[in-house]
């Protein structure tokens, strides 16, 4: 992994996602700071850190899809996919609505899927991993080979766990408190 492209990364991630402050989370956790990775992934430069630097744990899971749960996974899908282009490597990308659409095609899986593929699903953060486990959900049900999991952020919050016990092999790109550490010494 290249070092100099991540700690650039934790430099945007601590400019642009990080801040200091009572917030309650989507897993219902109240925590006292927060880290918002979607400022950061409409960023050009942290879109292309992101896609690069996690493009090699997915290549070396030997997955050929990628998938989560709209909305935080579609920026770190999408960088992933854009750097698998650039490299010259077969990778199909989707994400999973929280709810089956309404009209047009009604499917609750959108994008480039295929069932039975070797997959893997990611988020931007975990904490508990709730969304990320009603995404493998829904990705296991519509027949895909889920054996992965990826965040570009763990919040060492129980996630780790709970990918484990629904036998997920597990990669992140940072831990929280090394992006909390960042910050501190910023100040």
């Amino acid at each position: 992994m290249d070092l100099v492209l991540r700690r650039e990364l934790i430099d945007i991630l601590v400019r642009e996602a990080y801040f200091e402050r009572q917030v309650t989370l989507s897993s219902g956790k109240v925590s006292d700071y927060y880290l918002d990775c979607r400022p950061a992934m409409f960023l050009p430069r942290a879109m292309f850190l992101v896609g690069e630097l996690m493009l090699e744990s997915v290549t070396a899971a030997g997955v050929a899809q990628i998938g989560g749960m709209a909305v935080a996974a579609i920026p770190v899908i999408s960088a992933i996919i854009a750097a698998a282009y650039r490299h010259d490597f077969d990778l199909r990308g989707c994400f999973v609505r929280k709810e089956t659409k309404a009209h047009g095609t009604q499917k609750r899986i959108e994008g480039a899927f295929r069932p039975a593929l070797k997959t893997a699903v990611l988020d931007d953060a975990i904490t508990t991993g709730g969304s990320t486990l009603e995404a493998l959900a829904a990705l296991r049900e519509a027949r895909a080979n889920v054996t992965h999991c990826f965040a570009l952020v763990d919040r060492n919050e129980g996630g780790r766990e709970a990918l484990a016990a629904a036998g997920l092999n597990y990669h992140f790109l940072f831990d929280a408190g090394e992006i909390r550490a960042a910050a501190r010494a910023r100040k």
